[in-house]
């Protein structure tokens, strides 16, 4: 027969078995639930359309678009473009690229300058009050047809020409193709730079030929933009050297 003490230690370790199997239970239950694996995004659903370097605001619905540019030729890279903004120059440019059915839009924010030359010109025209026909004598429609509206105080105006020999309409005119030249490379220049860097080089010769021939409505409006390219360290040495190259000559060219 087993002795007392015997069989007191056999029960001190049963029952010391017992709650270590008590305890393990429990922190098995109270494991938290394994966390899902991370889901890995498909690079074939990623938006294509190039995201600004310093996005500019959108307008609201509550601002009305007074001016209302349009420039219509098939075949050019590209052949339609739109341009409409308020009368302090916020509004939006939307364009039609070779290869592409659909319209592509971005804000725009017109400076100070840029607006002031357009005003003057209308004002120059009394565009509102006048009935006169500013296309020349010959067509030009190979080259490209504009229509611009103009719509204050309720009254509103439309007007349609490919070519002018008066002034002040082609100051609007040309105007307009600047805007148009500036921000149709601002979308090149992005879309470059999220898929395509080694084109950002080529692509600062180009605004530097536009500055050069005055095709850039008022070029120190882009010194905030070509700054921060000069500072994007996505796009090669070369392209952020001539970025830089380019704002001096824009400051040089203010003194």
């Amino acid at each position: 027969m087993m002795s007392f003490s015997y069989r007191a230690l056999l029960l001190f370790l049963a029952l010391c078995l017992s709650a270590f199997a008590a305890l393990a239970q429990e922190k098995k239950n109270s494991k938290p639930a394994r966390s899902p694996e991370p889901t890995i995004e498909n690079p074939s659903k990623r938006n294509e359309r190039p995201s600004a370097l310093s996005p500019i605001e959108a307008p609201s619905k509550s601002e009305i678009a007074t001016h209302i540019y349009e420039f219509v030729r098939p075949g050019f890279s590209y052949g339609r473009i739109i341009i409409e903004h308020d009368d302090a120059g916020k509004g939006k440019i939307s364009f039609l690229k070779d290869g592409h059915d659909d319209l592509l839009t971005d804000p725009i924010e017109l400076s100070k300058v840029t607006i002031a030359k357009i005003h003057e010109a209308l004002s120059t025209l009394r565009f509102l009050d006048s009935t006169g026909e500013y296309q020349y004598a010959k067509d030009y429609s190979h080259m490209g047809n504009v229509t611009f509206t103009l719509t204050r105080g309720g009254r509103s105006r439309t007007v349609k020409f490919n070519w002018t020999d008066n002034p002040a309409a082609k100051t609007i005119m040309d105007e307009y193709r600047r805007i148009s030249n500036e921000y149709t490379w601002r979308f090149e220049m992005l879309l470059a730079r999220e898929n395509m860097p080694l084109q950002t080089p080529g692509l600062m010769e180009t605004i530097e030929a536009y500055v050069r021939r005055n095709e850039i409505p008022d070029p120190p409006h882009m010194v905030p933009f070509l700054t921060q390219l000069s500072l994007d360290e996505r796009l090669p040495l070369m392209a952020r050297n001539k970025a830089l190259k380019l704002i001096k000559k824009i400051e040089e060219s203010k003194k």
